[in-house]
């Protein structure tokens, strides 16, 4: 497994906490509209990163092969944002809107973390 290879796996397995915690905090807490609001949005969070590595992949593939690179997909990820919103708009009484925005940034805060966490491993 190449670098990032390895730093996809280990973002999508923190991703997999991530959902675990939030499925626990669902069923065990009286804060069921905010850890369904956080799960919602987590998973089109979970859904864009794994896009986004996929395109990255596809990116970096055909600039290798002197290719013309298509786009990483920033209107699917959006689309798939405004899934979440919509569902939460029409579930309200489900889902916390603010949690769900939260949890369409978590991907970003696991991609950040894994790079802190691991910026040292890297350069050694």
């Amino acid at each position: 497994m190449t670098n990032n290879e390895n730093q996809y796996a280990r973002q999508r397995k923190w991703m997999f906490y991530l959902l675990a915690i939030l499925v626990l905090g669902a069923g065990f807490t009286p804060y069921l509209r905010v850890f369904l609001g956080l799960l919602l949005g987590s998973a089109i969070s979970f859904y864009n990163l794994y896009l986004l590595q996929k395109k990255t992949i596809e990116f970096t593939e055909a600039v290798a092969k002197s290719e013309k690179p298509r786009g990483i997909g920033m209107i699917s990820r959006f689309a798939a944002a405004s899934l979440a919103v919509i569902i939460a708009l029409r579930y309200e009484e489900y889902f916390d809107m603010i949690a769900v925005i939260i949890g369409l940034m978590t991907s970003y805060l696991v991609i950040m973390i894994d790079f802190l966490m691991n910026k040292n491993k890297d350069s050694a």
